[in-house]
Formats: structure tokens, C-alpha cells, sequence
């Protein structure tokens, strides 16, 4: 959950030259810096920063170029050297409420959650209205490791009632609905996040799928769950909620053809391996 990239290159024009070094990369990184969980296995798509350094070099008192560098040292994995440059960018100008958001995305990558929860409180004491900041703390909160669903909801209740655009405020949200079984809530909000998203992350349709499940209605969760393995069909837990979908419509066959390509993808799925087990005692299959 980066923070979008601000610009704030066209001070003067001896800066626009820098700007237009930074433009391609600027451009790369937007649709990476929208999400909180895109920089899982970014160090196999580590971005060039040569660039970068030359001109934060050429402009050493500009926070803005420090909180870029970080942001893509972040997506490189250089979690360290994506640290020292928002300390830069905040030494420089204390009141950067981006560059707390985005170290509190890198700290909580590092697994860092304490400092992570007072960089979003940090950022949203100086910008109480900033959407990003609630739905990257929302995520924190709903995260197992600190497992406070309650104000976890009310972050994403907040950004919503800010009128945010980004779909993951929804998503979040929703998955806390689905926490209290509050299904068909979750349904709306997992229906909204996607209609708010250009490109959807496989998750939301697994996720409605999952509350589909929950209130019967199978053919909906089955098509969520298609969608799902044909955006990411190397994740077990996608094919294992087909497999139960299809279970549940009396498709055994389907069934255990789901839930033995979930088992090939993860050989220590046991639910699929039950799975399989059980509905193989419901057919003769060829």
C-alpha cells in the first residue's frame, strides 16, 4: 500500500529534466504502488534504480525523490535502503504523511507491526482525511498477528466513508463481515471492490466465492472461483473452494478433479486430500 506517487518535479526547470529521468519508472510503479500485497515476491522483479540515484543526487534537499527511491527499493526487497530513504525523505520535511504510510507498509512487510500501527498513526494525525493511511492500518489490524478485527472494520469503515476510490477498502471490510458471518454484507462489499477495480485481484472473487458458499448459492461461487484460478491458477486454496462448490452441487466428478489439482499445487493440502477421499465414496469414476 505505497502511497500514490505525488509529483513534484515542475518547482522550476531545472528540475523537469530530472522529472522526465524519473517518468518511465514513475509510470511502471503506479500499478504496483496501489496495492499492500504486490510487493510479495517483488525480488524477482527487481526495477533498475540507477536513474533514481541520479537524481536524488542531483536534488538532495527534494523529499519527494527519497520517498520514490524508497518506494521502488521497497518493491526490490531492499527493505533496509527503502528505510533510510523515507527517514530522508521525513528528516527533510516532517510533515510527509506519504512517506510515514509507506514505511509503515515497509515495516510491516519486515514483520515490524508496533512501528507499522505508529507510522499510519503518525501519518494520520497530520492528514486525518487520508484513505491510504486507514486502509493500510485496517490491514494490520486485521492481520492474524494482531487480530483486532474490530478496528479493523472501523478503518475500512472510515475510508469508505471518505469516499475513497480504492477497491481494497471494500475488501477489507468485507472480509471482516465475513469474519462476523455476515455474508450477504461481505457479498455487497466484495462486488463493490471489484467493480472498483481495473484489474482484479484474484482474492475478491475468491473471497465473494467463499460467501457464496456460505449462503447456498453455488453457481455464483463457482463462477467467483473460475475467475479466480483463471487470474491465478497456481493457488491451492482456489481450486480446493471449486472442488467444494462443485461438492455441494452434487458434481462429484468435478469435485475431485478440483480437489486433486489442488493437492498436485500443494501436496500438504489435507483438506483436499479428505476431499478426495469423500467424494470418491460418493461415485465410480472412470
Amino acid at each position: 500500500m505505497l502511497a500514490k506517487y505525488s509529483g513534484g518535479f515542475f518547482g522550476n526547470s531545472k528540475r523537469v529534466a530530472g522529472f522526465f529521468c524519473l517518468s518511465f519508472l514513475v509510470v511502471s510503479l503506479i500499478s504496483l504502488i496501489q496495492g499492500c500485497f504486490l510487493l510479495d515476491g517483488i525480488r524477482s522483479k527487481r526495477v533498475n534504480i540507477s536513474s533514481l540515484n541520479s537524481v536524488v543526487h542531483a536534488h538532495p534537499s527534494d523529499p519527494e525523490v527519497y520517498n520514490v527511491r524508497g518506494v521502488v527499493h521497497g518493491m526490490n526487497g531492499d527493505f533496509e535502503k527503502s528505510l533510510q530513504d523515507f527517514q530522508s525523505a521525513l528528516d527533510l520535511n516532517p510533515s510527509y504523511y506519504k512517506a510515514y504510510v509507506n514505511r509503515a507498509l515497509v515495516e510491516y512487510k519486515m514483520g515490524n507491526i508496533p512501528m507499522a500501527i505508529k507510522d499510519y498513526d503518525a501519518a494520520l494525525k497530520i492528514n486525518p482525511n487520508y484513505d491510504i493511511a486507514y486502509i493500510g492500518r485496517g490491514n494490520v489490524y486485521r492481520d492474524e498477528k494482531y487480530g483486532n478485527s474490530q478496528k479493523a472494520f472501523a478503518d475500512f469503515d472510515r475510508a469508505i466513508q471518505l469516499k475513497t476510490s480504492d477497491g481494497r477498502a471494500w475488501f477489507g471490510r468485507a472480509l471482516v463481515y465475513q469474519l462476523r458471518k455476515e455474508h450477504q454484507k461481505a457479498i455487497e462489499d466484495f462486488s463493490r471492490a471489484i467493480s472498483l477495480s481495473a484489474i482484479t485481484p484474484a482474492d475478491y472473487y475468491n473471497g465473494r466465492g467463499v460467501s457464496y458458499l456460505a449462503v447456498r448459492n453455488y453457481d455464483s461461487a463457482l463462477e467467483d472461483f473460475k475467475l479466480a484460478i483463471h487470474s491465478d491458477f497456481k493457488k491451492a486454496t482456489f481450486w480446493f473452494n471449486k472442488g467444494v462448490a462443485h461438492e455441494m452441487q452434487g458434481s462429484y466428478k468435478d469435485s475431485l478433479a478440483s480437489y486433486q489439482e489442488a493437492l498436485l499445487i500443494d501436496s500438504k493440502y489435507y483438506k483436499a486430500k479428505d476431499g478426495i477421499l469423500r467424494v470418491k465414496g460418493l461415485f465410480n469414476p472412470d
